[in-house]
Order: structure tokens, then C-alpha cells, then sequence
């Protein structure tokens, strides 16, 4: 990236930068692709004068982006994370045998291309219920990174109670330009390690693997999951057997469930990514 003179600093105007402080100091040019990816690189190490000129900033630098067909991901997620002295806590995460719960943006991709710099206010909206969904039934959430969203439950069914609350409010929710929001979900009931605030093993991923192979609106869980509930579904829900399904990259084979109740879609296409294999195959 060339960079600028004193002098052709000073002849670009004020909408060539994202922030201008109250003393009139203009800093991370976007006047083209490549400063506006530098911008992108940079942003983390301004000391902004408060929360809303951040704010401004960052949404100056997006609308730049988007002109330039930059589809920066990655640096929205990076800013979405709490900052350092943030008073954000995470719960306690369950420990034993635990249950299971990813959720997965459908198409967030289309939906960054389409809202832009208004995707940001989307998928803060998206996490926020999805966090009131899992605190209402005492879950809690172990990580949120990009488009995913991955807690636990002391209990099976509430997992389920908490998957059932984010797809409806996502459906009763009226979203900016009539878009559609839906998100896959998957379930599945094990026992991980618990390190470093998270959970490792074949249950953090055989639980991904199931929200991969749900489309949007859907809600999977694995026969595992069928299991822990023990008769203990939430009232008004059924669980339809799909069948054994070879997940991708998981040797055990696994059966799985629809979850259906009032205000769900019912009919969606096979499992994504999921080849199907024999009964005999999935025990």
C-alpha cells in the first residue's frame, strides 16, 4: 500500500477517513481498496475518544468496505468480542454428562452481502436472544465465534426447551427489509472434558456435525439426546426419526430426531452433509 504524503493527506476530504477526533485529527483513510484494508488491520489499535465515536468509526469503515467488495468476517467477529475490562461473565459450565447445543446462521454469507454494515446490528440481535434462550432454562454459553453459537445443559430437555425458543422468536421476529434470519441447531448428550472454559471431544463434535447436517429452521438431535431425555420432553413436543446417519468425520454412526412442536416448520430436505448407512451400522 502506497503511503500518503503530507500533502495528499491534507487534500483528501473528511469522508476519506473513518475517524475524525473533536480536535479535528483524521485517522484510517479509506479512500481506496487498499486502505481500507489497512483500516480493517488497524482498527484495534486506535484509542477512540469513547464508545460512540467507535461506533461511528466502525460503521464508516464497513459501509468503505462493502464499496470495495471486502467482506471482512473476520474483523466484524474480532469486534464483537468483549474488550479487555469488559464486565461480561460467563456461566459455570456443567460438568459430567452434559447435553450439547450448536446453532449455525443459514446462508449469513448472502445476508452479509445484502444488509452490509447493518449485518453487524443482525447478529447482535441473533446472539442476544440466543442468550436469553439458553440463561431461561439454565444453560450456558461456552463460545460464539463468526456465525455460530455453542452452549451446555445440566439437562437434555433443556436444550431442547432452549432450541425451541430461538427458532421461534427468530420466526416471530421482523427483521430489517423483510429478510429472513434462520439458523440450524443440532443436540447431542455426552461427556466432555471440561479445559480452558470449553469442552474438548468426539461429543463437541459430533454435536457440531449435527447442526451442520440441519437446515435452517430444523432442529436435530442424536439418538444419544433421545436417550437423556428419558420421556422428559417439554410439553407439546414429539421427536421424528430420521433415521442412522453417517455424520461427516465421525466414526459411530448415530440416529436422528426432528424436533417438532407448534409453531415449527415439519418438512425439510435429508440431512446436510450426513450419508445414510445401515441400522445395523449406527449402534
Amino acid at each position: 500500500m502506497p503511503a500518503l504524503s503530507a500533502r495528499e493527506r491534507r487534500e483528501l476530504p473528511d469522508r476519506a477517513f473513518a475517524y475524525i477526533d473533536r480536535e479535528g485529527r483524521r485517522r484510517l483513510p479509506i479512500n481506496d481498496e487498499s486502505h481500507v484494508r489497512a483500516a480493517l488491520a488497524r482498527f484495534n489499535q486506535v484509542q477512540f475518544e469513547d464508545d460512540d465515536a467507535r461506533a461511528a468509526a466502525f460503521k464508516r469503515l464497513l459501509l468503505a468496505a462493502r464499496k470495495y467488495g471486502i467482506v471482512p468476517i473476520g474483523f466484524m467477529t474480532r469486534q464483537m468480542r468483549p474488550r479487555a475490562g469488559s464486565s461480561t461473565k460467563k456461566s459455570k459450565l456443567p460438568t459430567g454428562r452434559v447435553t450439547l447445543l450448536f446453532t449455525d446462521i443459514e446462508a449469513s454469507t448472502a445476508l452479509l452481502e445484502m444488509l452490509g454494515d447493518g449485518y453487524i446490528d443482525v447478529l447482535n440481535d441473533v446472539r442476544s436472544l440466543m442468550r436469553d434462550a439458553v440463561g431461561s432454562v439454565g444453560g450456558a454459553e461456552v463460545d460464539a465465534r463468526a456465525d455460530e453459537f455453542f452452549a451446555a445443559f445440566p439437562r437434555a430437555s433443556d436444550a431442547v426447551q432452549a432450541a425451541l425458543a430461538i427458532q421461534r422468536t427468530l420466526i416471530e421476529r421482523r427483521w430489517p427489509g423483510g429478510i429472513k434470519v434462520l439458523v440450524r441447531a443440532g443436540i447431542h448428550s455426552g461427556t466432555p472434558k471440561v479445559t480452558e472454559g470449553s469442552y474438548v471431544g468426539i461429543q463437541v463434535h459430533t454435536a457440531n456435525r449435527i447442526c451442520s447436517a440441519a437446515h435452517g429452521g430444523q432442529i436435530l438431535i442424536s439418538d444419544q439426546t433421545q436417550e437423556a431425555m428419558d420421556g422428559a420432553a417439554p410439553a407439546g413436543v414429539s421427536l421424528r426419526e430420521l433415521g442412522p446417519f453417517r455424520l461427516r468425520g465421525i466414526v459411530r454412526g448415530h440416529v436422528l430426531f426432528q424436533v417438532e412442536a407448534p409453531g415449527l416448520p415439519v418438512t425439510f430436505p435429508p440431512p446436510r452433509d450426513a450419508g445414510v448407512v445401515r441400522a445395523t451400522d449406527a449402534s
